[in-house]
């Protein structure tokens, strides 16, 4: 039983002392926020490229996007805040594009 315990408390010890992530899929080296476009801007942009867009929040220095592709999928995808490239599209875990660095 002792081992158990011991067990049990050095994974807890372990989950509780791992560092937290801001971010979820990407981060951006974004810089000054005074740089930063809208994200009204962002929104606009991908409606004009056939997004649907669902919610659009910061994530990691990025912009995060909820919506459904051009293809018809429902998607998150990442956004550079001062250029509005698109740097990353998954849907449910799956990578479906990642730009190149």
């Amino acid at each position: 039983m002792k081992p158990l315990i011991s067990t049990s408390l050095t994974a807890a010890a372990l989950l509780f002392t791992a560092p937290a992530f801001a971010t979820g899929l990407y981060s951006c080296d974004s810089g000054d926020r005074s740089g930063w476009k809208s994200m009204k801007q962002l929104e606009t942009k991908m409606i004009d490229d056939g997004w649907t867009v669902r919610r659009i929040k910061e994530d990691g220095g990025c912009y995060e996007a909820y919506g459904t592709s051009p293809e018809g999928q429902r998607v998150e995808a990442y956004f550079h805040p001062v250029t509005l490239e698109k740097l990353l599209v998954a849907r449910r875990g799956e990578i479906l594009f990642r730009k190149d660095d």
